[in-house]
């Protein structure tokens, strides 16, 4: 049965529209388990009922849009209990509940599987048949396969939910869509939506006034592509067979087809822009090849989508310098890149909403150092639809409010008003140490790389950079830079911040950053080749990089270098060996100071090995990040497990601790320059275990600092104390955020003071 499954998956993810695909996915299943009805009921999420979408069989159509209780009938059944139900006489389960009178049909088998994501129900999809039978293994299996393949439309269905409350006159609530907190703060503004390039089910829908305009640019990437594909053809003409030969010549005559173009324009002149339009003809064209019998004619419709795609890069290449943002932007799109926050102009982005994406991104990492309301992770985001539209992102719950209602929406005003006051307020300790009531001081630093504004850092009163990301100068390159570059390059930041302490860390690539002219290609690339692995094996580019750094220190003698990713005690011997060996050839010309060694505690191993690591260093630093993920054994960077990833963690915290006590065994400075560091919220536990510093990004140095001065080192150690007995991440969040409302620091946790 995999070809029928195979064939309803692909049909139903390629249908126009959400109803369309619902109705197609009942259809095929009818008839390729040959029963008497098919039925899906979607969970609306405003109501928590289960709707009736779409039926086909014996089941009237006059019953679609019936609703029921989450706890009601057979559907409430299989809901709680989140398994199949295969009965053969229905009249003899006590949930059931007769629907014949509401056009329900008569039936007395059913087979009814939940649809489930992340484990959210989403909806049920049901098989019925008159005869009183229990349905087979093999179909029980195909229906429980097919549930697990359709989420996504299901997830499109629920879009559906949203916007049709949202336009519905008698809804005056206001549409809040779930997602992941990523940002704290809150961001009330205008969408902006990117997407993808080249990616036609990506494209939002936009409502144009210039059609004579955009017609003119839809002609003109026709015919530049048209070109394209011409001079493509021709120049592989001699080399290619003669079949993809005559695919050039397809595309051809598609594009001088004068009927595709006709639909298009047809579509530009109803309004629409000329990306959707061009979406919307081609998903039309594609159903008309899918639907053929002919499998070599039904196979024509990728080419048909290929087409497409082509045309739209071109489209996109003259709309990707014309991007409107308002004063006050939330981006939006399935997935982001620093690229795309980069575009927006200085001062105009207030918010962030994903699809995709966790609280550990890169760029939900970007947007708290940025200061950026941020919300990744939000499933049912139609993005594609909130071109333009007013939002709100409430960062503290990962909440995103569509066209929020004027009581709402002064609400969060009110809040962002006093969340600046609030960080106002704060600026009065600009100047003051991070010095607990009872004495007890540590050093605050500033992470710097995302943003390497040395001017901002400076105004939250910072002592020193506790980790300059030195990768971000070689990621904004075509090609790896000289020695001298890098050395301009160090010693501009060496330079800002003298005399104060300046930690660099040496090039770390590989995992989840990698350099456009440097590529690396592995199946599991987070525990591949990244790191001081990646500097070992390039002699030439670690002891170009140490030298620049050493050079741009003369004078200054402020710098200290950082290894990455260290896992065992003889890549430090041998990174220790390659910066004396570079020290030397600096030395031979000019005598400078050797800098400070130290390395990063990122994975278990070097957990263990902290004390012989710290005998061979001048100073330990946590990478609270990547330890987690190492330990925890999650992809910080995958949504699906984001839920797991948790710096709160009972292991991660041991951790912690372990590696202080290390350090301090040895007598060697212990510093962290995660997220973790910049978390108020865990400040006290960080003090309390004995970290010598803390490195954080600016956006969150003064709340930080604020935690710090508030509590005696005395209190914060009985904290800690506590939070070791708990073994349950969520206990620990829980006590520490009902601690810090005790001592008057809610702002820390939630919108407003």
């Amino acid at each position: 049965m995999l070809k029928p499954l195979r064939r309803i998956v692909e049909e139903v993810e390629n249908a126009s529209n959400t109803q369309e695909a619902l109705e197609t996915l009942v259809q095929q299943t009818r008839q390729s388990l040959e029963c008497d009805s098919c039925s899906v009921f979607v969970v609306d999420f405003k109501t928590h009922e289960f709707v009736l979408r779409a039926t086909d069989g014996s089941h009237s159509t006059d019953i679609l849009g019936l609703r029921l209780g989450p706890e009601e009938g057979l559907l409430g059944f299989i809901a709680e209990h989140e398994k199949p139900l295969n009965i053969a006489d229905v009249r003899t389960h006590p949930s059931f509940i007769d629907l014949s009178a509401m056009g329900g049909g008569e039936f007395n088998a059913l087979l009814g599987v939940p649809i489930i994501n992340n484990r959210r129900l989403l909806g049920i999809l049901t098989v019925e048949s008159k005869d009183a039978r229990r349905f087979a293994e093999d179909e029980e299996a195909f229906l429980v396969t097919l549930a697990t393949q359709i989420a996504t439309v299901m997830e499109r269905a629920e879009t559906d939910q949203i916007i049709a409350h949202q336009n519905s006159d008698a809804i005056h609530d206001d549409t809040v869509l779930l997602g992941i907190p990523s940002g704290k703060g809150v961001g009330i503004g205008r969408g902006v939506v990117v997407f993808p390039p080249a990616d036609l089910d990506a494209v939002p829908e936009k409502t144009i006034d210039d059609i004579p305009a955009e017609i003119e640019i839809l002609k003109v990437a026709v015919q530049k592509t048209r070109d394209i594909i011409q001079d493509l053809g021709n120049k592989l003409a001699q080399s290619l067979p003669q079949a993809e030969q005559d695919l050039f010549n397809a595309y051809l005559r598609l594009l001088d087809n004068e009927s595709l173009e006709k639909d298009i324009i047809d579509e530009i002149k109803c309004g629409q822009w000329a990306q959707g339009a061009l979406k919307i003809a081609i998903r039309k064209r594609m159903r008309q090849f899918e639907e053929m019998d002919d499998t070599y004619l039904r196979e024509r419709a990728a080419d048909i989508k290929d087409l497409g795609q082509r045309v739209l890069a071109r489209l996109q290449l003259h709309e990707i310098n014309d991007i409107d943002y308002p004063e006050k932007t939330v981006l939006m799109g399935e997935e982001l890149s620093a690229t795309d926050l980069a575009r927006v102009p200085k001062g105009k982005l207030v918010g962030i909403a994903m699809a995709k994406g966790s609280a550990n991104s890169h760029v939900a990492i970007l947007a708290r150092a940025l200061g950026v309301a941020a919300a990744t992770g939000v499933s049912n985001l139609p993005y594609t639809h909130l071109e333009k539209k007013e939002l709100i992102i409430d960062g503290y719950y990962g909440h995103v409010y569509i066209e929020p209602t004027p009581a709402l929406r002064q609400e969060f005003l009110l809040l962002a008003e006093e969340e600046k006051q609030l960080d106002e307020s704060l600026n009065e300790l600009r100047d003051l140490p991070a010095e607990t009531p009872d004495g007890h001081r540590v050093n605050l630093y500033v992470n710097l790389g995302l943003d390497a504004d040395a001017s901002s850092a400076l105004a939250v009163g910072t002592e020193g950079v506790g980790l300059f990301r030195s990768e971000v100068p070689f990621m904004t390159r075509e090609q790896f830079p000289s020695e001298e570059e890098q050395r301009i390059i160090y010693r501009q930041v060496l330079n800002a911040f003298s005399p104060r302490p300046v930690v660099m860390r040496t090039l770390d690539i590989g995992g989840d950053k990698s350099l456009p002219y440097f590529p690396i290609e592995e199946e599991n690339p987070f525990l591949g080749w990244r790191g001081i692995r990646i500097s070992l094996d390039h002699p030439d580019i670690f002891l170009a990089q140490a030298r620049a750094m050493m050079r741009a220190n003369r004078g200054l003698e402020n710098l200290s270098i950082l290894l990455p990713m260290i896992s065992n005690v003889y890549e430090v011997d041998d990174a220790k060996a390659m910066l004396l060996q570079a020290h030397a050839e600096v030395n031979e010309e000019q005598p400078t100071v050797l800098p400070s060694i130290g390395i990063m505690i990122e994975v278990p191993s070097a957990v263990y090995l902290a004390r012989s690591l710290a005998r061979r260093v001048d100073f330990l630093s946590v990478g609270s990040n990547d330890l987690t993920q190492y330990i925890l054994a999650v992809d910080r960077n995958n949504a699906q497990v984001s839920g797991l990833y948790d710096a709160y963690h009972p292991a991660v915290l041991h951790a912690l601790h372990q590696v202080v006590r290390a350090a301090k065994s040895e007598n060697t400075p212990v510093s962290i320059c995660g997220e973790l560091a910049g978390d108020p919220v865990v400040t006290t536990l960080l003090i309390a275990m004995g970290f010598d510093s803390l490195s954080a990004s600016p956006a969150s140095f003064a709340r930080v600092k604020w935690v710090a001065r508030r509590f005696p080192h005395y209190q914060m150690r009985a904290i800690l104390k506590e939070v070791m007995k708990y073994d349950d991440p969520a206990e620990i969040r829980t006590y520490l955020e009902e601690t810090l409302e005790l001592a008057g620091l809610g702002g820390l946790i939630r919108a407003g003071r």
